[in-house]
């Protein structure tokens, strides 16, 4: 995960005649829809998105370039067929400006056309960002593999294509993992599952022999389940919790503060999409009557980001830095997440070139 911006959606200045009564188009808010998982076994995802949404909100006073905004969620239930259905609903029944949010991959892309044959409504993405997206279908409006196939230098002596999201049994996996004698092991499975495979892995007696490296699969969401069994696991991620810039101390002390507990990388995107469009508000005073300003506007990520320095690239994904994370113990004892070291500075998504804009 990560945000991604796809898709193509006049305030009246008539005096009210001394009546103290706005023209209607003045009223009206700025609406945008928020599509995650709030039920289910991932269901903890979507409400830290929630939370972080609603404490961007927060923090923005209610309002986007002096008008007041909404934003409508909606559950997609970890089903795309759903995820879609809730998308035109956000679309079509409740005319939202913007729609956010999507964890799932698939859920994205069973939902993109919905939202982006819509000429007035926006996408943007505040995890879920398919291969698909990136280049071929990039729109104005098995990728964790192959990534680590393309970068990898070494052998990879198996892989194994578990059924997502059905399986939380991985006890055949590590069976085949101890008869292989790897030299290490990468796993791609976010919260319950993340949860499962840890446990089975660390049940399996594999932990003291084969080091295990993942994405997505420790997290805020997952440790108070994973306990000590996350430490000493590295992973990486475009987003750490002590990222030294003023934005995303401000994020993660509030939410903190608010919740008792630390956001997750999901939170923070989600707190980044948000203030996303907040920038192109404010830098059209509300008016998001011409889309393609909009647009202009929110290409140009002229905002704070809980992240740090990004930019979007021709494919409106983000060029920023990935981190390498360690699992320690704050000064309470509470279980986090410790940046270790910059992997990558300033990635660039390695579809962009396969994308038609410029």
């Amino acid at each position: 995960m990560t945000t991604k911006l796809f898709g193509p959606t006049t305030i009246l200045t008539l005096a009210a005649l001394g009546l103290g009564i706005l023209p209607a188009a003045a009223q009206s808010p700025i609406k945008i829809g928020f599509v995650s998982t709030f039920s289910g076994p991932q269901a903890a995802i979507g409400e830290d998105m929630r939370r972080s949404a609603d404490l961007a909100k927060e923090h923005l006073g209610g309002k986007m370039g002096g008008k007041p905004f909404e934003i409508v969620y909606e559950d997609d239930t970890f089903k795309p067929d759903v995820g879609k259905q809730k998308s035109e609903k956000l679309v079509q029944q409740d005319k939202v400006n913007f729609v956010t949010g999507y964890i799932w991959s698939n859920v994205l892309l069973a939902s993109l056309k919905t939202v982006t044959d819509e000429g007035d409504t926006i996408l943007v993405s505040a995890n879920a960002g398919p291969s698909q997206i990136a280049g071929d279908l990039c729109n104005k409006s098995k990728d964790m593999m192959a990534g680590v196939k393309r970068t990898f230098k070494g052998e990879i002596k198996g892989e194994d294509y578990t059924k997502w999201p059905d399986q939380l049994d991985f006890s055949a996996e590590l069976a085949k993992i101890r008869a292989a004698k790897p030299e290490g092991i990468f796993i791609f499975y976010p919260g319950a599952h993340g949860v499962q495979f840890l446990t089975q892995y660390s049940q399996s007696g594999l932990k003291g022999q084969v080091p295990l490296y993942q994405v997505f699969s420790i997290d805020a969401i997952t440790l108070p389940q994973q306990k000590d069994l996350a430490l000493g696991i590295l992973g990486a991620q475009e987003w750490v919790n002590d990222l030294p810039n003023d934005a995303n101390k401000k994020y993660v002390a509030d939410f903190k503060k608010k919740h008792g507990v630390y956001p997750s990388f999901y939170g923070a995107q989600s707190y980044d999409a948000i203030m996303l469009i907040a920038s192109a508000a404010e830098a059209l005073k509300g008016d998001l009557s011409n889309k393609d300003k909009v647009r202009a506007e929110m290409k140009k990520a002229n905002f704070k980001s809980v992240r740090g320095d990004f930019k979007f690239g021709n494919n409106n994904f983000p060029i920023e830095n990935f981190y390498i994370q360690d699992t320690v113990k704050d000064a309470s004892g509470m279980l986090t997440l410790k940046t270790v070291a910059t992997a990558v500075t300033a990635a660039v998504d390695p579809y962009a070139s396969k994308c038609p804009m410029k």
